[in-house]
């Protein structure tokens, strides 16, 4: 991999890209403290679709803002989903008299985050309805267990299928329909010569000059199979083509494909493949299909549809767009009538489109912040006191060793994931630290539980993203609802460890709604729920040697959900916890060490 860049440091770089993406076209707005980019023409009057993701897979998603396209988009920090208070952001820039429909690829981070922000606009009245595409055949049926097949770059053709159907008028439900029906007719897999490189970040795995990859993801997951030596190109193709179309394999035979069917192919560039030999790819993709499984595609799209920084590797996808017809609205004639309208997108205008006259400065299109929110009111009669000293010692231990855990968490996340979780709990950390420190919050002064709460629900979802910030996020707002609704337990101090035992518990209850993961399943549910179990005994120390075993137990677990579950299988010789149940237990070992 090339560990070469420009900018050097991840630091500001998603702004600057997103503005200077959005410079192309006036009609396109920023809202720089959200990272969302929208359409200032959108008509209010189609159902609008919006997508998001993490940074680093340009020009998805900022890029597919406009006409016929996405109406807005969400960005992360590089590879980690965007928090919840971003999506809600999105949607409340575009609002849509006949509904939005949430569009994200199959990653936990991405689903918690759009996931409640789904919930929360439905809450608010919009009607919002959300779409989870994943199309990757490589991690198979028996890996992919509850996860389901992550998503490549299968879910741009979703977008511009849908964007073309919202562009014409269709109605919410024919819309989702044909999201979901077309969706689940794409098979895709990847192939990698080398890993990317994050600016900023140590990454390992470099592949010997003899070797290349099957299966890879998009954030450097290691893949289905490496083979060495590397095969020519056209038996790297066979062998692509075999794993998503071969109707023998029980594990990759997602989608059935007859003589008769039309059919779409995408070809992603992840970055770093020259266009030369992605033509030629193509051809050989070509000429393959045509002559092993009598399939000529109606539609070929190639380029940078859905990158992964600089990585040299490519994507393929082929769609049955005959069996996506059967299960819609719409004919195959009407659905690549969709797929062939123009937008003027800045993906388009790279291609060649014309961009549009400009009406004013450039500066303009950036949205400056917003003014701060008001503070939060706590209501007296349902908050939890406490001593706000032993508050505060609590709170500041806790966030001192999560801090001090970050690069510890960072490695074993490297490993085992994208890398994000250490930086993201020290970021939650970090701006607790702030507001306890901050002289015009100093957040444990009056010692209420409930005001912690909400500031921690603000820093998740507004500041953390990931797939741990997804988590949090939701535990904390059940946590403080469950404890607003049962501070009678707490009239004398004997009740509180009941209350404490009572709130953990419907916390967990309501989390289990969105995410299946379960003691056993190398996740931070393996802290948590034991956490939870043994603070039912009345006895925090108990509670505290609970969490401690359950992370120390995720050492010797294979991997049954996120993206560990495609790295996991290699993972039992580094003997290290996952890094979200060792952060979860750290931070809870500091709030015992600050009583």
């Amino acid at each position: 991999m090339s560990k070469r860049h420009l900018f050097q440091s991840p630091d500001g770089l998603v702004n600057k890209a997103l503005r200077g993406i959005i410079s192309y076209n006036s009609s396109l707005n920023l809202d720089e403290a959200n990272r969302v980019v929208y359409d200032t023409d959108y008509d209010r009057s189609n159902v609008c679709i919006i997508s998001g993701g993490g940074s680093g897979h340009e020009p998805a998603w900022a890029g597919y803002v406009g006409s016929n396209m996405l109406a807005a988009s969400v960005a992360g920090d590089i590879f980690a989903s965007p928090s919840t208070k971003q999506i809600v952001a999105a949607i409340e820039a575009v609002p849509s008299d006949k509904g939005v429909i949430l569009v994200v690829t199959n990653y936990t981070g991405d689903c918690l985050h759009f996931g409640l922000a789904n919930e929360k606009a439905i809450a608010q009245g919009h009607k919002s309805r959300m779409i989870i595409c994943g199309d990757d055949v490589s991690v198979g049926t028996v890996k992919g267990g509850l996860v389901g097949r992550r998503g490549l770059a299968g879910q741009i053709g979703v977008l511009k299928v849908m964007g073309g159907a919202a562009g014409s008028g269709a109605s919410l439900d024919e819309v989702y329909d044909l999201g979901v029906a077309f969706s689940n007719q794409i098979v895709s897999i990847a192939a990698t010569l080398d890993h990317c490189h994050v600016p900023g970040r140590t990454e390992h795995g470099m592949f010997a000059g003899d070797e290349m990859e099957i299966g890879t993801g998009p954030h450097n997951e290691p893949g289905y199979k490496k083979l060495s030596p590397a095969p020519s190109p056209a038996e790297l193709v066979k062998s692509l083509l075999a794993h998503c179309l071969d109707p023998n394999d029980p594990e990759r035979s997602f989608v059935t494909f007859d003589k008769a069917d039309e059919t779409m192919l995408l070809v992603s560039n992840f970055g770093g493949m020259s266009p030369l030999e992605m033509g030629a790819l193509v051809d050989e993709l070509l000429e393959q299909l045509a002559r092993d499984w009598g399939m000529e595609p109606a539609r070929v799209c190639c380029g940078q549809l859905e990158t992964s920084l600089n990585a040299p590797a490519f994507s393929i996808s082929v769609i049955n767009v005959t069996a996506a017809a059967r299960n819609c609205a719409y004919s195959v004639d009407q659905i690549k009538e969709f797929f062939d309208m123009r937008t003027n997108t800045s993906w388009e205008s790279v291609a060649g489109s014309q961009s549009k006259p400009r009406r004013g400065g450039r500066r303009q299109q950036v949205v400056p912040p917003p003014t701060a929110e008001p503070k939060k009111v706590v209501e007296e009669s349902k908050d939890l006191k406490v001593d706000p000293a032993t508050l505060e010692s609590m709170l500041r231990k806790a966030c001192e060793a999560v801090i001090a855990a970050e690069p510890d968490l960072t490695k074993w996340d490297t490993v085992m994931g994208d890398g994000d979780c250490g930086e993201t709990l020290k970021t939650g950390a970090s701006y607790l630290v702030a507001a306890l420190d901050y002289p015009s919050k100093k957040l444990a002064a009056d010692g209420s539980v409930i005001a912690v709460l909400q500031e921690l629900e603000e820093i998740v979802e507004g500041k953390m993203g990931g797939t741990l910030g997804g988590i949090l996020g939701i535990f904390f707002v059940a946590l403080r609802t469950a404890i607003e609704q049962n501070t009678d337990l707490a009239l004398g101090s004997e009740g509180v460890p009941e209350l404490w035992a009572r709130c953990l518990g419907i916390a967990l209850q309501q989390l289990a709604r969105y995410t299946p993961a379960k003691v056993g399943d190398r996740t931070v549910m393996d802290t948590l729920l034991p956490f939870a179990e043994a603070m039912k005994t009345g006895d925090f120390d108990t509670g505290v040697e609970a969490a401690i075993s359950g992370a120390n137990a995720t050492r010797a677990m294979t991997p049954k959900l996120g993206r560990a579950t495609y790295v996991g299988a290699d993972m039992s010789k580094e003997l290290s916890p996952d890094p979200g149940a060792w952060g979860a237990m750290v931070a809870i070992k500091g709030l015992r060490e600050g009583m």
